[in-house]
């Protein structure tokens, strides 16, 4: 009986080892033909544990890992093909964005029991996904000039606000070096102490023009920044540098030089009104009201002139520069909305087209952009070229920034929703 015993347990204590393995390989979810194991979801748990990512770890885990099976199934549906180098760079681009390269941070995961495959896939699996919204969406997605106006206009919030007067050093970071040029700014901003030491440094190292003024730009409103710098920046106290701020291709650094009350609002003397307005004739109150009716937006008024050259007078000012019946209707307009304006010749249309607050200084006037010379070089040997005379944030965002963000704010928009119907019509079980 003894030698009995000792013989199931020895088998036993075969088995078990064994049975937990299967049991940790086998399938806690399928998606359509795909399987997920208990493995891979307490891998993503555990990796979304160490990213502190919020809310229920196993739902979003789960959620993730369906998602990313989905992802890759189309990428492999469509035929792309990821290379290492495409996959590393990716590895690299996450891992900068704790300031660490690939294998410090595959030594930091590691400790909380997460393998590099998990990493890997996990990345695999957005970068397959990147690639093919790129191929579904880009070049069919676009950006009206009337968006951009919004967008830039003081009516979205733009200029309105808290307004900060900063330092700046943009530092380029080509594909594949965003976490060595973030672990070089963050450097840089833990060496760096003083106003005098970050102009330096800008004058040496700033890919931007104000890097001829060590940086400093005007007083511009936060919300001229984008997302990004403005959560930066706003954590800062006074003579405080930034962390690192990843741009699209380059890494910022901002000193704070002062700030002004969260109350501050944009004097209406500081914006800049675009209006048209379409001068009648005496005795046409009528069809001036028709039109300030149905006109929808500044370009329908020049079809309602029926020909009539010079009707229609169109131009952007500051408020004191505008008559003061027709400033004082613009006041009262939303953009693309019209009013009647009596005047000693007659009726007026008066449309406001937008308004816009973009411009780093107190006022609107206009600023001439300093173009570098294309012969510097920085320190890292760099040449500055003409093109990039817009880069920095002197002047608040250019058009050609705008429009890629509010295109790349589509394009997310139309994949989030092309996935969710991907998942709406999968066959997901759990076994």
């Amino acid at each position: 009986m003894r030698f009995i015993l000792l013989a199931l347990n020895l088998v036993l204590g075969l088995v078990a080892p064994a049975a937990l393995a299967q049991s940790q390989f086998s399938p806690v979810i399928r998606v359509n033909d795909s399987a997920i194991t208990g493995y891979e979801l307490d891998q993503r748990i555990q990796f979304l544990t160490l990213l502190r990512f919020p809310g229920d770890i196993q739902a979003e885990a789960e959620k993730g890992l369906i998602e990313d099976r989905l992802r890759l199934a189309m990428a492999r549906s469509i035929g792309v093909k990821l290379t290492d180098q495409q996959i590393a760079a990716g590895m690299a681009e996450f891992a900068g964005r704790a300031n660490l390269d690939t294998e410090q941070f595959l030594q930091a995961i590691a400790q909380g029991g997460v393998e590099p495959e998990t990493f890997r896939d996990f990345v695999e699996a957005g970068i397959a996904w990147r690639e093919v919204v790129r191929a579904r969406y880009l070049g069919r997605v676009s950006v009206s000039e009337a968006e951009i106006d919004r967008a830039l206009s003081a009516d979205n919030g733009r200029g309105t606000g808290p307004r900060v007067l900063l330092s700046e050093i943009i530092l380029r970071a080509r594909p594949g070096e965003i976490g060595l040029v973030r672990r070089k700014a963050e450097k840089l901003a833990t060496e760096t102490r003083g106003e005098a030491a970050f102009a330096a440094l800008a004058r040496e190292m700033s890919l931007a023009p104000s890097r001829e003024d060590g940086g400093r730009i005007d007083w511009i409103p936060l919300s001229n920044l984008p997302p990004q710098a403005q959560a930066a920046v706003g954590k800062l106290g006074q003579g405080q540098i930034s962390e690192p701020v990843p741009l699209n291709g380059y890494v910022a650094l901002f000193l704070l030089r002062g700030m002004t009350g969260g109350e501050d609002k944009l004097a209406p003397g500081a914006i800049a009104s675009d209006y048209a307005v379409l001068a009648l004739g005496a005795g046409q109150a009528a069809e001036a009201q028709r039109i300030a009716t149905e006109a929808r937006s500044c370009d329908d008024l020049y079809l309602m002139t029926k020909g009539q050259s010079g009707a229609v007078n169109r131009q952007t000012a500051l408020r004191g520069a505008i008559p003061g019946d027709i400033a004082a209707a613009l006041d009262r307009l939303d953009a693309n909305e019209a009013a009647v304006v009596q005047g000693a010749s007659g009726p007026r249309v008066v449309m406001l087209c937008a308004r816009n607050a973009t411009i780093a200084a107190n006022h609107l006037d206009a600023v001439v952009p300093v173009i570098a010379d294309p012969a510097v070089k920085t320190a890292d040997g760099d040449i500055i070229p003409s093109a990039i005379e817009g880069l920095g944030f002197g002047n608040g965002p250019s058009r050609d920034q705008i429009r890629d963000e509010l295109q790349n704010r589509k394009i997310g928009q139309l994949a989030d929703a092309w996935l969710a119907d991907l998942k709406a019509g999968a066959i997901i079980t759990r076994p």
